[in-house]
């Protein structure tokens, strides 16, 4: 990819460089990436039944077996190593088909082409690691692991060891909620090697064989939602990895990790934008048949909004993933920054789409599906969607945590005052009844830069620690992402679209204002005071009256190292 700053890295300066997004490579899929989906659309139909994982909370070998035969493991692989070697937006339209048939479906495929070995591998693998390990990728399944019980968003608490050897490492340690990680078949592992003669030591990426002596699967996690996720605690005692299975420079662990998950992010706002399009699926059809005071609950106001709110915040997301989608595939500047404003708008507003629908659909919007149906109702998992979508504002970055890293990045390349971007200006007549939209974005664009300068100068280096006011500057960025996103968008599809874009921009507008309002005017000195009070147990006294339903148990933040003292969980799948 080009190193050239890309649209959201110019956002945060206050250039709105409309044309680093419009125009849009074509919104045409080739032959083979319409016959693959086509193939993928039919399996799910035909042969997944998505009641039938949630209810027994595992995918069944057979549906694994199928998705491994149509080459649903092997989207993004080139065809050089057995792969199908199709673009980032055809991956992005099977997660959407495959999630909407069952969430679980999505996280096996997205492990393992998203965040699993394959994305490492091709951005860091020598050619004898892609030569040898990437043919596996085609029809063997892998797991990333990074997270520890107790790292979280913090990496640099990591202590998993790789000790060297003479002709590798040894690897040590406990890793926590590894996707895919109960039946993959090889693992991405992340370990911190120690300073030496051969090396700077640091953390580093390891390929690991999941059948190797001393790895263990010692827990099958289970979840608010996201059933039949193959998701588990893996122990490390004593495995040997021979020197030819790093992956990348050693010390350069992160890097790889971040890398990979850059080009990977845009595979949860590809599930988002599904939820949102099965969401106004169903609001559209209840919101038509329920009446209430004599009139479908779709003509009063109240629903409407909530009517509205989906169908235009649906089109926003799906205009993320086309359109900056298709300018990662091409890879003519780094889309690094637009890919993590996906992630961040895509999981917090697909969560209020669930959120409003089950609010729409009342009692049977909280009521299981399986239930609606034994009484005899059409079973419309709306419930399940929640619980689904929940996750997202939590993993591949929680929103806190990425909104300070956008920050902090955006803070770190602002060097010098915003100039006016004299290409907004030209382009903004283009776009017709949007114009005035583009305009917006483009003076909010150059207030945002004035308020990170205006805070620089007050905090100075201390800013840092500004976390809410960072927060608000990155939701305000991926609001106006999002509108430069719709509005390009709409440009190619038409009046229609044009439509959703331009009810989508006036309710984003409503938020920016209220972000910016904000910005100086909160209650965060007040919320920090509190805080610091309730920690040092000044407000014990609320807390009476109530029991703790919690599990008691030992709280052990770190597992004691050594071999494991529990069955192997690890599952293998059978295979046809």
């Amino acid at each position: 990819m080009d190193s050239r700053p890309g649209f959201g890295t110019e956002l945060f300066d206050g250039r709105l460089r409309l044309d680093l997004l419009d125009p849009v490579p074509s919104l045409l899929l080739d032959a083979e990436s319409e016959a693959f989906l086509a193939r993928l659309r039919t399996f799910c139909e035909e042969k997944v039944d998505g009641r039938q994982i949630e209810r027994e909370d595992r995918i069944p070998d057979e549906v694994v077996n199928g998705l491994r035969d149509i080459g649903a493991f092997a989207i993004k692989i080139p065809k050089e190593y057995g792969g199908l070697g199709l673009p980032g937006v055809c991956y992005h339209r099977a997660l959407m088909i495959v999630s909407s048939t069952h969430s679980a479906l999505g996280e096996l495929l997205g492990a393992h082409q998203a965040i699993g070995l394959v994305q490492p591998l091709r951005l860091f693998g020598t050619d004898e690691q892609k030569k040898s390990l990437l043919p596996r990728c085609v029809r063997e399944i892998s797991a990333f692991i990074l997270t520890e019980p107790d790292i979280g968003n913090d990496p640099f608490r990591m202590r998993t060891t790789a000790t060297p050897t003479v002709d590798g490492w040894v690897l040590d340690g406990v890793k926590l909620w590894t996707t895919n990680g109960v039946l993959a078949d090889f693992l991405v592992v992340m370990a911190v090697v120690p300073a030496s003669d051969r090396g700077p030591g640091g953390m580093s990426a390891f390929v690991v064989d999941a059948d190797a002596p001393g790895v263990t699967v010692e827990h099958r996690n289970s979840f608010l939602g996201l059933r039949g996720l193959e998701n588990g605690v893996i122990r490390l005692h004593q495995v040997v990895v021979p020197v030819n299975r790093m992956i990348g420079p050693e010390g350069q662990g992160l890097e790889v990790a971040l890398a990979a998950q850059d080009t990977g992010r845009l595979s949860l706002p590809a599930v988002c934008v599904a939820a949102g399009k099965w969401s106004l699926k169903i609001a559209r059809e209840w919101s038509r048949v329920r009446v209430q005071w004599d009139r479908p609950i779709g003509e009063h106001e109240a629903v409407a909004a909530k009517i509205a709110f989906i169908a235009a915040t649906t089109f926003a997301m799906e205009a993320m993933v086309e359109v900056s989608g298709r300018h990662a595939d091409e890879g003519r500047f780094d889309t690094r920054t637009e890919v993590e404003l996906a992630k961040l708008f895509a999981s917090e507003k697909a969560w209020q789409i669930a959120d409003e629908l089950v609010q729409l659909r009342g009692g049977r919007g909280y009521e299981t599906a399986e239930s609606a149906a034994a009484r005899g109702e059409r079973g419309v998992p709306v419930e399940q969607l929640l619980r689904d979508l929940r996750i997202g504002r939590i993993f591949d970055g929680s929103t806190e945590a990425l909104r300070v890293f956008i920050g902090t990045d955006a803070l770190a390349a602002r060097n010098e005052p915003a100039g006016h971007p004299a290409r907004a200006g030209e382009l903004a007549p283009a776009f017709g009844q949007l114009a005035q939209h583009v305009r917006f974005v483009d003076r909010e664009a150059r207030r945002l830069a004035r308020q990170i300068d205006c805070a620089k100068a007050r905090w100075g280096e201390g800013i840092g620690e500004r976390q809410r006011f960072l927060g608000r500057v990155v939701d305000i960025a991926a609001e106006l992402y999002a509108m430069s996103v719709a509005c390009v968008y709409a440009k190619v599809l038409g009046e229609q679209a044009t439509e959703l874009a331009d009810v989508f921009c006036r309710q984003a507008r409503r938020r920016v204002g209220e972000l910016g309002d904000q910005l100086w005017v909160n209650t965060d000195t007040h919320d920090s005071a509190v805080a610091a009070r309730v920690l040092a147990d000044g407000y014990t006294w609320l807390e009476e009256g109530v029991l703790d339903a919690s599990i008691e148990g030992p709280w052990i933040a770190e597992p004691a190292p050594g071999p494991s003292t529990r069955p192997n969980l690890h599952r293998r799948i059978r295979r046809q």
